[in-house]
C-alpha cells in the first residue's frame, strides 16, 4: 500500500487504540505501552523492538476506526508474542527472508483475530490463505508458505516482527527496555487469565501464550524440593507431628492425645544479581524466575525476600508478587553480600539467580542451603556444594 500525504490525524488513531483497549481489556496495558511516531515512510502500520509504533498519515485516512483498531491489536500482538526475539533464534536461512517471516507470522496472529471477529483490513493475511490449517506458531507456519509469499514490502510490520531495522525506524523519545518488555507481557498474561476466569473466554492462541509465559523455566518446587530436608517433606506433604494442633482421630481414642501432621513452609530468600555483567534479557529471565519460586513457596501468606545485589546489596523487599520486586545496581559482583544478607532472615534456602560471575562463599552454609540459578549459556559453575540449576535467558 501507498503511504499517502497529509498530516497524521491523531484523534482518530488514538480512538481506534482507546476502542480496541475498550474491547479487549486485557491487551490494555499492551496498548497504551506503545509510542506513537508518525512517518509518510511506512507503508501502514508498524513496530520496531522498542514497542514505538510507526503510522503512515495515508494508512489511517483510508481506514475506519474499527479496522483501525483491529490493526492496533495486531502490531501489539507481534511485540507481545515476542516475535522479533523469536526470529533471532531461527535458523540463518530461515529468517534471510524478513517479509516470507512476516507472512508467517501474521498467520500465527490472524487467526486468533478472525476467530475473535476484528474486523481487518480485506487484504489481510491468514493460514487459509495458504490452504494452511488455524492454531500454528509462525515457526511452523514458515516452511509451510509457498516459495513467493507476496511482493517485496507489502506486508511489512517493522523489526518488531521480523527483527530487521527498517528506514523509517529510528531512536527517539519513549521505548520500552527488554526488562520493562517482559513486565508488561507478564501483566498482561495475567489479564488474559483473569479474562478467562471472569468472562469464559478469548481466542485459544492468547490463552496459549499466555500459559507459555507465566510458566517459569525451572521447576521450582522441585528445585527447592532437593536443596533441604525440610523443604523436600513440605513439598511432598505432611512431614512431622505436632501436638500443637491435636489430630481429630482423637475423639476416637479417650484418653490419648494423637499429634496431627504439620506441614512446614521453608523460608526462601532470592538474590538477583543486577552487575552491570547482567544485561537485560538476563535481568528479564530472573524476574520470571522469582515469580516461579514464588509460586512454589509463596502459600498460606508466605513471603519470599528478595535481595538486589551487584558488589552492594541496595533492595530487600519481602513480597508476595512479582510486581513487588524492585531491582537496582549496575556495578560490579560480589553474591557472597548479597547471600550474608540474606541470612539475616535465617533462611532454610537461599537462591541466587545470577549469569554466575561472581565470588562464591568459601564453605557450606550450616543452617541453609543456596541453590544457583545461572542465566545464560555457559555460566560458570559455583563450588559444588551448591546446586545449580540452567536458566535459558
Amino acid at each position: 500500500m501507498s503511504a499517502g500525504g497529509g498530516r497524521l490525524d491523531r484523534t482518530k488513531l488514538l480512538a481506534a487504540r482507546f476502542r480496541a483497549a475498550q474491547d479487549r481489556p486485557y491487551l490494555a496495558t499492551a496498548l497504551y505501552s506503545v509510542t506513537v511516531v508518525e512517518s509518510p515512510d511506512v507503508p501502514t502500520m508498524g513496530v520496531d523492538r522498542h514497542w514505538r509504533c510507526y503510522v503512515s498519515p495515508g494508512f489511517v485516512d483510508r481506514l475506519p476506526v474499527a479496522q483501525l483498531a483491529a490493526v492496533w491489536i495486531h502490531e501489539v500482538a507481534h511485540l507481545l508474542r515476542d516475535h522479533h526475539g523469536r526470529t533471532d533464534r531461527l535458523p540463518v536461512g530461515q529468517r534471510r527472508d524478513h517479509h516470507r517471516v512476516n507472512v508467517a507470522q501474521d498467520c500465527e496472529i490472524n487467526d486468533d483475530l478472525v476467530a475473535d471477529r476484528l474486523p481487518l483490513p480485506p487484504d489481510r493475511i491468514e493460514p487459509k490463505t495458504f490452504g494452511l490449517p488455524a492454531g500454528l506458531l509462525f515457526e511452523a507456519y514458515l516452511p509451510m508458505l509457498p516459495p513467493q509469499v507476496c511482493e517485496a514490502g507489502a506486508h511489512d510490520c517493522g523489526s518488531g516482527a521480523h527483527g530487521v531495522d527498517r528506514p523509517w525506524e529510528r531512536d527517539g523519545a519513549g521505548g520500552v527496555s527488554v526488562v520493562e518488555a517482559g513486565a508488561i507481557r507478564r501483566e498482561t498474561a495475567h489479564a488474559v487469565r483473569a479474562h478467562v476466569r471472569s468472562r469464559g473466554t478469548v481466542p485459544a492462541g492468547w490463552e496459549r501464550w499466555a500459559a507459555q509465559v507465566l510458566e517459569p523455566r525451572v521447576d521450582w518446587r522441585r528445585a527447592l524440593t532437593g536443596a533441604v530436608r525440610e523443604a523436600a517433606a513440605w513439598a511432598g506433604g505432611a512431614v512431622d507431628y505436632t501436638y500443637h494442633r491435636p489430630s481429630r482421630r482423637a475423639a476416637a481414642t479417650r484418653g490419648v492425645v494423637l499429634p496431627s501432621l504439620r506441614r512446614p513452609v521453608p523460608r526462601v530468600a532470592v538474590v538477583v544479581d543486577t552487575s552491570g555483567s547482567m544485561g537485560e534479557s538476563q535481568l528479564a529471565a530472573a524476574l520470571a524466575e522469582v515469580a516461579g519460586v514464588l509460586r512454589a513457596v509463596g502459600v498460606g501468606g508466605n513471603r519470599v525476600t528478595v535481595l538486589s545485589c551487584d558488589a552492594a546489596v541496595h533492595v530487600v523487599r519481602r513480597v508476595h508478587t512479582v510486581g513487588e520486586v524492585r531491582l537496582a545496581g549496575g556495578g560490579g559482583t560480589d553474591m557472597r553480600v548479597g547471600i550474608e544478607a540474606a541470612l539475616r532472615d535465617r533462611p532454610h534456602i537461599v537462591v541466587v539467580l545470577t549469569d554466575g560471575l561472581t565470588p562464591w562463599p568459601a564453605a557450606p552454609l550450616e543452617a541453609t542451603r543456596v541453590v544457583a540459578g545461572l542465566i545464560g549459556a555457559g555460566a560458570p559453575l559455583p563450588p559444588s556444594w551448591i546446586a545449580s540449576v540452567t536458566i535459558d535467558d
